[in-house]
């Protein structure tokens, strides 16, 4: 009889014997951190303990587990992991922030603002983002957003378009096109107040910010500005 402790407080003995799944159990158990459990991890040991339960079980009920397994909805899942993306994310950018901030001007709340927007929720996702142009208009330095490609997702349709455009563009010479901070701000800034139906009074200030960043800041990235303003005078028109 082995006792194997799977670190996740399920107080389970198992009856092990030495074969490939035990071995991968015991491995991965090794590299598991208990104090700090990440979704990746129970992941991992879910598919892992799959494999060795799986071995004296039927086929019949092998093929119905696998069956019921695929019918499961996975948004829930996908959600936790996009969740816990923006998380490390944003541990990263406290991480910039407190080695660079004395050189650099860095806002924290960038990717939990795209992540607000992307999940709809456009109150929490203006309110960061009015922060961080605030934070970031008369910077001199500033970080960038990087759009690889496990990013996309998280990006609305015109921002997506406009890097493919830029990228067809100018590959030869700038084959991974990033976004500035405070031009993200701007654009989700934007992007809330319309999807919030925002009066012109209250659209009128983001135009100026939007002329303040252009003319502070001649390296941003002036079509993703020049995108925010057109979509302003659109609207108000």
């Amino acid at each position: 009889m082995l006792g194997l402790g799977l670190g996740l407080g399920l107080g389970l003995t198992l009856t092990l014997t030495l074969t490939q799944p035990y071995v991968e159990l015991c491995r991965l158990g090794k590299c598991i951190d208990n104090t700090q459990l990440l979704i990746t991890d129970v992941l991992a040991l879910k598919s892992v303990y799959h494999k060795f339960h799986c071995g004296p079980i039927t086929v019949c009920n092998c093929r119905q587990e696998t069956l019921n397994a695929a019918e499961l909805n996975t948004s829930e899942l996908i959600e936790l992991l996009q969740k816990s993306a923006v998380e490390h994310l944003t541990t990263h950018r406290q991480l910039q922030a407190e080695d660079f901030g004395s050189v650099a001007t860095i806002v924290t709340t960038d990717f939990e603002a795209l992540y607000a927007y992307k999940r709809g929720d456009y109150q929490r996702c203006l309110l960061l983002s009015m922060q961080n142009v605030h934070t970031l208009l008369y910077a001199t330095r500033m970080a960038n957003v990087f759009t690889f490609p496990m990013f996309i997702h998280m990006f609305d349709d015109d921002i997506v378009s406009l890097i493919a455009l830029t990228l067809i563009i100018e590959y030869r010479y700038n084959p991974r096109y990033n976004e500035r901070q405070l031009t993200l701000s701007l654009y989700l800034m934007t992007k809330c107040q319309l999807m919030l139906r925002h009066s012109v009074t209250s659209l009128a200030p983001t135009l100026d910010y939007i002329e303040v960043a252009r003319r502070r800041h001649p390296a941003l990235d002036h079509l993703t500005l020049k995108m925010t303003e057109r979509k302003i005078l659109t609207y108000i028109t």
